[in-house]
C-alpha cells in the first residue's frame, strides 16, 4: 500500500462549535436548531436515555445518565458552549447541578439549558412578566412556573395541554400552540414562553409576535440565542423572534 501525504486543517466550526445533549425521544430540537445557525457553526449532538413518558421519576434518572451522554460528544472538539436540551429536566434536576455535570464531562467553556436561557432572554428583553404554555401534565409543568416565579418573574397565566407521552408532544400541531399563546396573552403578560424542546414552535413565533405585539419565546429559540451569546457564534439572519434581533 502506498502511503499518501496529507495536511491538517482547522475545526469544522469556523465560527464556533456547539454541543447539544438531546432527549432520546425528542424529534424537534435538532430540526429547529439547523435553522438557527449558519453552516459555519458546528453542531454536535448526543442523546440521553429518557422514558416514553416524561415524569419526575424519568427526569430524576436523567441526572445519573447525563455525564455519560455528555462524554459521548466528540472529545477532540473545543466547545464554546454545551447545552442540556430539556426545560423540565433542568427544572427538576437544577441548573447548577446540570452545569457541573456537563462541564466536568466535556470541559466546555460554558454550559446552559433552556430554563437558564429563558431567564437570560427575558432579562435581555427587559421583561418582568411572562405567560407560559407547556405541553405537559401538572406534575411536570407546575415546577416550571414555580421556577420562573422564584427567579423573580410574574407568571399571570400558565396553560398546559396535559400531555405526558413524548411521542405525542412532537405531534402537537403548531396551530394548537398558536391558539394557546393567544389565550395566554389575554393575561396581559409582557411576553409568552412556549416551553419544551420537543414542541414545534419555530414557524409560529414571528406571526404571533406581530399579532400579539409582545415577545414570544420558545425553549429552542432561547437556547440557541444563549448558546450563541456564550460561544460568540453567529445566528442565522432569518432566525425568528425579537430576541434574535437584539444587538450582541
Amino acid at each position: 500500500m502506498t502511503r499518501q501525504p496529507y495536511t491538517l486543517t482547522g475545526p469544522i466550526g469556523v465560527h464556533g462549535t456547539l454541543g447539544l445533549i438531546v432527549l432520546q425521544v425528542d424529534e424537534t430540537i435538532e430540526q429547529e436548531f439547523r435553522r438557527f445557525f449558519p453552516q459555519e457553526v458546528a453542531l454536535h449532538v448526543s442523546r440521553i436515555p429518557s422514558g416514553a413518558d416524561l415524569t419526575p421519576e424519568t427526569i430524576a434518572e436523567m441526572e445519573h445518565t447525563l455525564p455519560q451522554a455528555a462524554r459521548l460528544l466528540p472529545p477532540a472538539a473545543e466547545f464554546g458552549a454545551v447545552a442540556y436540551a430539556c426545560t423540565s429536566g433542568t427544572t427538576l434536576i437544577g441548573a447548577r447541578k446540570v452545569a457541573v455535570l456537563v462541564s466536568e464531562a466535556t470541559g466546555a467553556r460554558a454550559v446552559t439549558d433552556p430554563l437558564s436561557a429563558a431567564f437570560a432572554g427575558l432579562r435581555a428583553l427587559d421583561v418582568s412578566s411572562v405567560a407560559i404554555v407547556s405541553p405537559y401534565v401538572a406534575t411536570v409543568a407546575t415546577p416550571i412556573r414555580r421556577a420562573f416565579e422564584r427567579t423573580g418573574f410574574s407568571v399571570p397565566e400558565a396553560l398546559s395541554f396535559g400531555e405526558k407521552v413524548e411521542a405525542r408532544v412532537a405531534r402537537i400541531d403548531p396551530a394548537s400552540v398558536r391558539d394557546a399563546a393567544r389565550v395566554a396573552a389575554r393575561s396581559g403578560a409582557e411576553a409568552i414562553f412556549l416551553s419544551c424542546t420537543n414542541l414545534r414552535t419555530l414557524d409560529v413565533i414571528d406571526d404571533l409576535e406581530a399579532e400579539l405585539d409582545r415577545p414570544v419565546l420558545s425553549s429552542n429559540q432561547v437556547l440557541a440565542w444563549h448558546m450563541a451569546r456564550l460561544a460568540d457564534a453567529p445566528l442565522a439572519e432569518d432566525a425568528p423572534g425579537r430576541l434574535m434581533r437584539l444587538p450582541a
